[in-house]
């Protein structure tokens, strides 16, 4: 019961889903850009100190000073403009890496989750989206992370500290300062949560525009056949206008937010120019704790007015980032978060050997999902070593879903499956799948060498072993020496017969499989080429176990046994 509790729950300990939510929440707080953002806030910081130094200047000068009256305070300006000059710089540098360091965690984060999404998910994502997600629009978290984050620690520290400087010298401008700022964020705020809408519609446009593109490039032969070129034109241009209409939306909300923070920021220098002035002039005798304004005193509060406005100015100008980087970070989040994951990850595990394996299965059930009814309900099944067994049903009666779930690409709501008995389980399916060999229906072929293809980057496989594989599947007339590097991508220039038998030359260099899935290996083929596919399968499946789902009353018969997953009985039949 214990393992079937294990293999029943995606969300175990064990379980890549469980680690990609852990793992989202380890790197969640990005690691220095607190300190990017602290040296950019003293930075600006800096500026006080260059402000009083000018104003001291100016004071001296107007009671008569000369030039050794201002040495100093023109130093100290000079200085601190150096330092800030560096501190900004090293900010934004220490901002930048620390931001691309956390996309690059994000992305391999959504690459992994997509690599251990079980193939059998109903939920995935189509490959054009989930290419725009993870190589376009995972780019709009640098800005939001290197640009943002630090701006928006800077406008919340520096404005107050601006006020503490101010207030010992004028109460009345810190009030109108403060009554000036709090407009701007809520302004800000309400503009923003439309932003942020805007800019999740127009990042879903622009990934639903991708996939569709990818899919009628894929299906380009079929379109033409069917002459439908011209609605697929105008189903294009009408997503490509939608997506500009979409582009501008956004780009509008963006200038808005700028004007309406250009307006109340120049609104609150204006109203402390007044009251400086007028100050100065005489004609306002409140406003300071005692006395009235100097020149040193006013001109120091008027350089710090701009400056104090100045973070929010700057928050408005990468407001639209914020908007856009956090529609990024919640569709890498939604990538990086499958809802059926393969058992076992990416990890290195050794192969498990005990020789050739039997398989068990004993109560297994699957759902697609938690409101739909079992595709495999409490199914069992014995497969001793080196046994041939036909999976036989109607479509749909679960004869792939069986095939991926003994290959541990898919987890099982219910029931055990054992391997030479050993439990497939997360931390023993990567070890058991190394013994394993698929052919699918319609087997991938990459465009480049016939080598290439059939050793699929294992660095063991030699050309002699390619040779001897291709002639064991009867395809090394096919593939003469001028024809190696004739295979073009999907397997063009190839028959489907060819593609299958290159797919088995794939199986006959890899000496640890032991154990063969089979996928409807005959399927729409003719006579003739099916039973050199089938004999080409039994000969490379003797001595291991082979189990296939077939339709094909030929290729069943010449199995040890069938299987059957029809309706009216789930029992294994002699």
């Amino acid at each position: 019961m214990l393992e079937r509790r294990k293999a029943a729950n995606p969300a175990s300990a064990g379980s890549p889903a469980a680690a990609g939510a852990v793992a989202d929440r380890t790197f969640e707080k990005c690691p220095g850009l607190g300190l990017a953002s602290a040296l950019q806030c003293l930075s600006s910081l800096g500026w006080i100190g260059q402000a009083a130094m000018l104003a001291i200047g100016v004071g001296a000068i107007s009671q008569g000073g000369g030039v050794a009256d201002v040495a100093v305070p023109a130093a100290f300006v000079a200085g601190i403009g150096v330092l800030r000059a560096g501190l900004d710089a090293a900010g934004g540098r220490l901002a930048f890496r620390a931001a691309r360091r956390e996309l690059s965690l994000r992305r391999a984060a959504a690459t992994k989750a997509l690599a251990l999404r079980s193939p059998l998910d109903s939920g995935r994502p189509a490959s054009g989206l989930a290419a725009s997600v993870v190589g376009e629009q995972a780019e709009a978290v640098v800005p939001y992370l290197a640009r943002f984050r630090p701006v928006r620690m800077r406008a919340t520290l520096v404005p107050l500290v601006i006020l503490a400087c101010i207030l010992p010298i004028s109460w009345l401008a810190v009030v109108i300062l403060a009554l000036c700022a709090p407009l701007i964020p809520i302004f800000m705020a309400l503009i923003g949560w439309r932003a942020k809408a805007a800019s999740e519609k127009q990042l879903a446009e622009t990934g639903g525009l991708n996939a569709f593109l990818l899919d009628r490039l894929r299906g380009l032969a079929a379109i033409r056949a069917l002459d439908a070129v011209g609605i697929t034109a105008r189903r294009l241009r009408a997503d490509a206008d939608s997506l500009r209409v979409r582009t501008m939306a956004v780009l509008r909300i963006a200038f808005l937010s700028s004007a309406v923070l250009e307006f109340f920021a120049a609104l609150g220098v204006a109203a402390t120019a007044v009251y400086v002035g007028f100050s100065l002039l005489g004609s306002i005798g409140i406003g300071t704790w005692e006395g009235r304004l100097t020149l040193t005193q006013g001109l120091f509060i008027l350089l710090l007015a701009p400056a104090f406005f100045e973070p929010l100015r700057e928050l408005s100008a990468v407001w639209h980032d914020r908007a856009n980087g956090e529609a990024a970070l919640s569709a890498l989040r939604e990538l990086a978060s499958p809802q059926q994951t393969i058992l076992g990850g990416l990890d290195a595990r050794p192969v498990i050997t005990t020789g050739t394996p039997s398989i068990e299965i004993e109560g297994l059930v699957f759902r697609h999902g938690p409101e739909r009814r079992a595709a495999i309900d409490h199914f069992d099944l014995s497969v001793a070593p080196g046994e041939h067994v036909a999976l036989w049903g109607a479509s749909g009666s679960g004869k792939t879903t069986l095939l991926s779930l003994i290959a541990g690409l898919a987890r099982q709501d219910a029931g055990v499956i054992r391997i030479g008995g050993i439990p497939l389980r997360d931390d023993t399916a990567d070890g058991l799948r190394r013994r394993m060999a698929w052919i699918g229906q319609s087997p991938h072929v990459f465009a480049g060498s016939v080598k290439r293809n059939v050793a699929l980057g294992r660095g063991d496989i030699d050309a002699a072993a390619v040779t001897e594989a291709l002639e064991g599947v009867a395809l090394d007339r096919v593939f003469t020496p001028e024809r190696v590097s004739a295979v073009g991508e999907g397997g063009l220039g190839l028959s489907g017969g060819e593609a299958l038998r290159l797919a088995l030359a794939r199986m006959m260099v890899d000496e640890g499989a032991d154990i063969i899935l089979a996928d409807e290996p005959t399927a729409h083929l003719d006579a003739e080429t099916a039973a050199a596919v089938t004999n080409a399968l039994l000969a490379l499946a003797k001595g291991r176990v082979l189990i296939v789902a077939t339709h094909d009353p030929e290729l069943a018969a010449r199995m040890h046994r069938v299987a059957r997953l029809d309706e009216q009985a789930r029992k294994v039949a002699a």
